[in-house]
């Protein structure tokens, strides 16, 4: 089994994964900062000063100035102002993935070399193949000229 392990280990794939779980970490943390710090500050402006992250409904009586107080008071919540941050984090994330596969499937398409200019023909008589300015067959001797 630990054989098995470090073949495993020595193909690449458990460092492309690594690296790839790094920086999506990494990438979360930004689309976080960008959705908490820039666009919603702006959205709750103009929705006349709502904080999107302090929208919940108890589930239980009584009223609380932000969810930290409804929480630390001990009252089931439903957070969905922090549901929303979360699918708009979801929402970047998964645009910023689509265009990513996008780009390597556009890539995959395009050849990597143009398709090379044929420099021969078959002969029409003896089906040897000859060279494209060919006039006469080298192989039958027939004359390839158009009629």
């Amino acid at each position: 089994m630990l054989k098995d392990f470090r073949e495993f280990i020595a193909r690449g794939n458990a460092f492309d994964l690594a690296v790839g779980v790094i920086i999506g970490g990494a990438f979360a943390a930004i689309v976080n900062s960008l959705v908490n710090d820039v666009v919603m500050p702006p959205i709750g402006v103009l929705l006349r000063g709502v904080d999107f992250s302090n929208l919940f409904l108890p589930l239980k009586g009584g009223t609380f100035p932000s969810l930290a107080a409804a929480k630390a008071a001990g009252v089931p919540t439903i957070a969905y102002g922090a549901f929303v941050n979360t699918l708009i984090n979801f929402l970047i994330v998964a645009f910023v993935v689509f265009l990513l596969v996008r780009g390597v499937n556009r890539l995959k398409r395009q050849p990597l070399a143009p398709e090379p200019v044929p420099t021969t023909k078959q002969c029409p008589l003896c089906l040897s193949t000859i060279p494209l300015k060919a006039t006469r067959c080298a192989h039958c001797t027939s004359d390839l000229r158009p009629a």
